[in-house]
């Protein structure tokens, strides 16, 4: 769910972080917490396993920056600042399954598969359609699926957390076919009167169904990480067991993200550009190699920093972040599909893959498609 701007009417990085509270300073966890414990980030491959086909759903409504004016937004500067240009909205009747089963059925036409065929479906949201049971269920019901189903919540991350559990399924020999989705409904979820929100974030699912594949197809290197200590730099206090939903947390509107920009924006560049070159070393492979990058759309400011500070050529970058926004679990499997129809990925391809969000919580790997 990262994504950062400034406010149009300071023209300054806002949210600046807790007194007494620092961004971690360098690597994965900070030099001090790497003496400290051993680092959250773990690396590892995942060969044999290959993508069987893809799916993309977005709502058909559009917001144009300039649909946001009489909120009172300035539609030059949303796009000066983030890189966006519109973004989709669900329907009033749609919800996260909605989307989740449009880009599955997507997914399985391509693959050739009938939904009885799936072992294991994996949904990436944090949008659920209802705090309990999972929306993977409703997913699953809606396919004509009898595979068991879950969600995974790891926010902007939680798509590459998915693909790498189905991986596994798959790898082990447990599972033939895993369907792994990412879908989110991120524009229930955001205050309309927060100016370093509200223009940032999307609705959409994308969707992948994975089966055995031959030794050189798969991850040839990822890395999933997470630090707790920046938990609050990007949440929803309200509604879960710590704070249940009372009038005064509504009042304070406490039930909408809150993000402290300054500090996801600074931990973004510095974890992400380290996961890259971790999994970059891994695969033996270094940035020329890599066909296409698939960067988690939050805000074109940190996909430059990347691509600047990593010598990407810039024609290798992906970016539908200007059509969408950021639609945290989905953006990555959007970017994917849309450009396997485009004819930029396809079979022996190697692209790079890296999501970042709220947790805090990363994952990047080295995909040979």
């Amino acid at each position: 769910m990262a994504s950062t701007t400034t406010d149009p009417r300071t023209d300054r990085m806002q949210d600046e972080p807790p007194s007494g509270r620092q961004p971690r300073e360098a690597g994965t966890l900070g030099a001090a917490a790497r003496s400290e414990r051993q680092p959250l980030a773990r690396l590892g491959s995942l060969t044999g396993v290959r993508i069987l086909g893809t799916g993309c759903y977005v709502p058909d409504r559009i917001v144009r920056n300039e649909d946001l004016r009489e909120l009172g937004y300035d539609a030059d500067w949303i796009v000066q600042r983030t890189g966006i240009l519109e973004r989709r909205r669900a329907a009033p009747e749609q919800a996260t399954s909605d989307l989740a089963v449009e880009a599955s059925r997507q997914c399985l036409e391509q693959a050739g598969l009938h939904p009885d065929e799936l072992d294991l479906i994996l949904l990436a949201t944090m949008t659920p359609d209802m705090p309990a049971p999972s929306t993977a269920c409703a997913l699953q019901h809606r396919l004509g699926a009898t595979a068991p189903a879950i969600d995974i919540n790891a926010a902007c991350a939680g798509f590459i957390y998915a693909l790498v559990t189905g991986m596994q399924f798959v790898k082990t020999g447990c599972c033939r076919h895993v369907l792994v989705v990412g879908s989110d409904v991120m524009t229930r979820i955001v205050d309309p009167e927060d100016r370093k929100t509200f223009p940032l974030f999307g609705d959409g699912a994308g969707a992948v169904v994975l089966g055995r594949g031959s030794r050189e197809q798969g991850f040839l290197s990822f890395t999933l990480g997470a630090d707790g200590s920046g938990n609050d730099f990007l949440c929803m206090p309200t509604g879960g067991s710590r704070e249940p939903i009372t009038h005064a947390a509504l009042d304070a509107r406490r039930q909408y993200v809150q993000m402290d920009g300054r500090s996801v924006f600074k931990w973004a560049v510095r974890t992400v550009q380290e996961s890259i070159r971790d999994v970059l070393e891994r695969a033996s492979t270094t940035v020329d190699q890599i066909d296409l990058f698939v960067l988690h759309q939050a805000n074109i400011r940190i996909i430059d920093a990347l691509v600047a500070d990593l010598a990407i050529p810039r024609d290798r970058v992906l970016v539908n972040l200007d059509r969408y926004g950021n639609t945290s679990a989905a953006s990555i499997p959007l970017v994917l599909g849309e450009g396997q129809r485009a004819g930029r990925i396809g079979r022996g391809g190697r692209i790079l893959v890296a999501g970042f969000g709220a947790g805090l919580a990363w994952g990047a790997g080295v995909l040979e498609w």
